[in-house]
C-alpha cells in the first residue's frame, strides 16, 4: 500500500476519481492490504498487526474498503498461525503462490 499511495497521490484528481469508482464498483480490488510486505516467516505478531492496521486504515480513510482476500504472491514461508490471524485480520480468504516443483508440475500439466 505504501508504494499505491505514493502514486495514487500523486495522480490528478480525474485519475483518483477513476480509481476511486473502479474500486467502489468491485472491478479493481486490493489483495492483502499491508503497509509494506512483510515477512510472515520471522516478524512477530505486533509488527503483522502493525503493518495491517497501517495499510487498511489508508484504505478505510481513502476508499471506505478493507480488503477481503490475503494474497501472498512470493512467499518463503509463514507460521502455522498466519490464517487465523488473518482471519481475525478480516480475510476470508488466503492465497499463496510458492508451491513445489511437483505440485505445479501436477496442476498445470497441458494433459490432465
Amino acid at each position: 500500500m505504501k508504494f499505491f499511495s505514493m502514486w495514487y497521490k500523486r495522480q490528478d484528481k480525474d485519475t483518483k476519481g477513476a480509481v476511486k469508482q473502479l474500486i467502489k464498483e468491485g472491478r479493481f480490488e486490493i489483495t492483502m492490504g499491508g503497509w509494506v510486505g512483510a515477512d510472515e516467516a520471522t516478524t512477530n505478531y505486533e509488527d503483522i498487526i502493525g503493518n495491517f492496521y497501517t495499510g487498511h486504515q489508508w484504505l478505510k480513510n481513502e476508499f471506505g474498503v478493507a480488503p477481503k482476500i490475503g494474497w501472498n504472491i512470493d512467499t518463503f514461508g509463514h507460521t502455522q498461525a498466519n490464517a487465523a490471524l488473518f482471519h481475525d485480520l478480516g480475510f476470508e480468504a488466503l492465497f499463496f503462490a510458492r508451491a513445489g516443483r511437483d505440485e505445479i508440475e501436477q496442476r498445470f500439466d497441458p494433459k490432465n
